[in-house]
């Protein structure tokens, strides 16, 4: 009796390699089941999401913003003047202390990190600083460094994987951290560039270029494809572009940068069609890989995809029963929201606890250009491609009585509703501070509401929330013959 309370009270053991979200949440809500974790992360709790990724460079994006405000605050009729030693009115250029802001937004993203930390040790998770990797199936090995010295061993009956990933480096444009740039080494500059060429126009490479433009730069915007945004909605990628040119923007499209050479005094692009672009600095924003080579998955027989990304299921699970993988090494959505709720899955799973399996559909994303885009579920393309019967409503933001108030020009709501039942199925906002506006959508899609439950919510007035119920009002007399859920 007492042998059979003494296994029933045993905690159960953790071990987690990566400190990203993924990991941060594994490791919180694992100490909160009353498990016995261990966390290992080499750069610092909140990985590179935190210290060099998401949290700058959206902090980043909120100084472009705030720019941006204070150079159209004109247009609401608020002016700004200095005066001369006469006494007679000037006006004043805003001018950007970049260092400044490079040194603000690291001291906050060192500053989230360090709360991070505190978090997980008053929850009572024990936090290793070095290189992890998995010893089989049921240790993790630590070592100073990729290849060093090991130092540390910690076996446990559950592996969380959530080692990020880093940024995709061609060889014929290899980043030197001085001219040509990932997006982990921009905040090294001391002064905003005086021309910017960036090479990759998906989601970092399009926030980055508007968040330089919106800083006083001239920007260059490489893309291999029709237009930005590539697989995004197609009429938010439209507006975007044309902020982007009315705020003096090139944008060229169907182009692919081959080379990129370090002058000493700036960059010379050059593009597979023969034609060069000269430049003071060039970001390189390609896309990613995974940080999953030489860390012992595969002699842990956890399955990969052929691009290195860990294969996982609907609740972060791998090939390996008591393996579990989150955020950008896995081959789900690369988004630091999505590996939260993979890593919190992950030990939910592993544990015993209620989880809900990850549906793509009901994922919210955003994209922190100026102005942001946000979706949800469906999109209008998969009507197109037949792969759900629905209806689309879109209202321009113009015809918002607070977007007017605002000054606010470009943008609009779009529902995406099921044939039939009306049932909301996805929806895109490009507005002002989408992030925030596409939350009731999402809750629609999650809850299956219609485009009539929407409508019966009362939005503020005046508020860019009553875009929402128009649109949802408007959808009104959709056809009842519904053809049936998914």
């Amino acid at each position: 009796m007492d042998a059979m309370v003494q296994s029933f009270e045993r905690k159960q053991s953790v071990a987690i390699v990566g400190g990203g979200p993924g990991g941060y949440e594994a490791a919180l809500s694992a100490a909160q089941l009353g498990a016995d974790v261990t966390l290992v992360e080499r750069a610092g709790v909140g990985g590179s999401a935190v210290i060099t990724d998401v949290v700058p460079s959206k902090t980043l994006i909120a100084t472009a913003d705030a720019a941006v405000a204070i150079r159209s605050a004109s247009e609401l009729g608020v002016q700004l003047f200095a005066k001369d030693d006469r006494g007679k009115p000037l006006t004043p250029e805003v001018a950007i202390n970049l260092a400044a802001v490079n040194q603000r937004l690291l001291s906050l993203a060192r500053q989230q990190s360090d709360d991070m930390r505190s978090s997980l040790l008053d929850a009572g998770v024990r936090i290793i600083s070095g290189h992890g990797r998995l010893d089989g199936s049921g240790a993790v090995v630590v070592s100073t460094e990729a290849g060093g010295t090991d130092f540390d061993r910690i076996e446990a009956e559950t592996l969380v994987v959530s080692v990020g990933a880093s940024p995709r480096e061609l060889p014929s444009a290899q980043p030197d951290g001085e001219r040509i740039l990932t997006w982990t080494q921009l905040y090294n500059m001391k002064s905003v560039p005086q021309h910017l060429v960036v090479v990759g126009s998906g989601v970092t490479g399009a926030e980055f270029a508007s968040a330089y433009m919106n800083l006083g730069a001239k920007v260059t915007l490489v893309s291999s494809r029709d237009q930005v945004l590539p697989g995004e909605d197609q009429d938010a990628a439209a507006v975007l572009e044309r902020v982007f040119q009315r705020g003096g923007m090139t944008l060229l499209s169907k182009a692919r940068a081959d080379s990129v050479v370090n002058t000493g005094e700036g960059v010379v692009v050059t593009l597979a069609d023969g034609r060069t672009i000269e430049g003071s600095h060039c970001l390189m924003a390609v896309g990613s890989i995974p940080n999953t080579a030489g860390i012992g998955l595969e002699q842990a027989g956890v399955q990969m995809t052929p691009s290195g990304h860990i294969r996982v299921n609907r609740v972060a699970r791998t090939s390996v029963p008591n393996i579990y993988a989150a955020g950008d090494c896995t081959n789900f959505f690369p988004l630091a929201s999505v590996a939260s709720m993979q890593g919190r899955q992950a030990v939910f799973h592993a544990l015993g606890d209620v989880v809900i399996p990850l549906e793509t559909r009901r994922i919210t994303a955003n994209i922190f250009t100026a102005p942001e885009i946000a979706t949800v579920g469906f999109s209008e393309q998969d009507i197109t491609d037949g792969k759900i019967a629905g209806v689309v409503k879109k209202l321009p933001l113009s015809a918002n009585p607070r977007a007017k108030m605002q000054g606010i020009t470009d943008g609009f709501v779009k529902l995406i509703a099921r044939q039939g039942s009306g049932t909301v199925m996805g929806g895109v906002i490009v507005a002002p501070r989408a992030s925030e506006l596409i939350y009731p959508i999402a809750i629609a899609v999650e809850r299956r509401l219609t485009v009539d439950q929407v409508a019966r919510v009362f939005a503020v007035y005046p508020s860019l929330t009553s875009s929402i119920t128009d649109a949802a009002r408007a959808m009104h007399i959709v056809d009842r013959d519904d053809p049936g859920e998914d």
